[in-house]
């Protein structure tokens, strides 16, 4: 059975989202086509006192939708060359999101594969930046609603057996948090 989750599973406290995301499954839809795959590696950016938060320093019109309601999607571009996919967590007002560092390709890979020129399935959506690539996720779907647009997370009754939890990664300040949390068997996450 799938389930799309609703608004109240996304206004909750961040870092019990980002776990409960583990062993949902992220889908998108463009046209006739659906993409989807099981979330396997999640990160939690809480607040303007996180200085890895892309709120630290306030709001900006970049990050404007994470002060916004939860249940929304945040995309942001970094490096020049990157896509990162973020879900709007708590309430309106305070800024907070988990970034999907990686998915279990499930629904359409030959389009994945074809968007990242390869054949890898391992290495095809095993980073956020890798995954906004297969997924064809960009700053065009930020501000995308969750509940009803055309990026959602389903819930399809899987369990996860063990979740770990480490240091988040690509931050200096605030790597010491251990607001990163991935599925301990899965051979599709980002970096053990």
């Amino acid at each position: 059975m799938r389930r799309k989750l609703k608004r109240k599973f996304y206004n909750r406290p961040t870092l019990k989202v980002a776990k409960d995301l583990l062993g949902k499954y992220l889908v998108v839809q463009k046209g006739e086509k659906i993409l989807s795959g099981k979330i396997v590696e999640a990160e939690a950016y809480i607040g303007t006192n996180d200085p890895a938060c892309h709120a630290s320093r306030g709001m900006t019109p970049r990050n404007k939708v994470m002060f916004g309601p939860p249940g929304y999607a945040y995309i942001y571009f970094t490096y020049g060359m990157y896509h990162c996919l973020n879900l709007v967590t708590e309430k309106k007002g305070f800024p907070a999101a988990v970034l999907i560092r990686a998915i279990e390709p499930d629904q359409g890979m030959e389009l994945m594969m074809k968007r990242r020129g390869m054949k890898n399935i391992k290495n095809l959506t095993s980073g956020p930046g890798k995954l906004c690539q297969a997924m064809g996720l960009d700053r065009s779907l930020n501000g995308e609603d969750l509940c009803s647009g055309r990026i959602w997370v389903e819930d399809r009754r899987e369990g996860v057996s063990k979740i770990k939890s480490t240091s988040r990664v690509g931050v200096t300040n605030g790597k010491n948090k251990k607001w990163r949390f991935y599925i301990y068997d899965s051979g599709f996450v980002s970096k053990r």
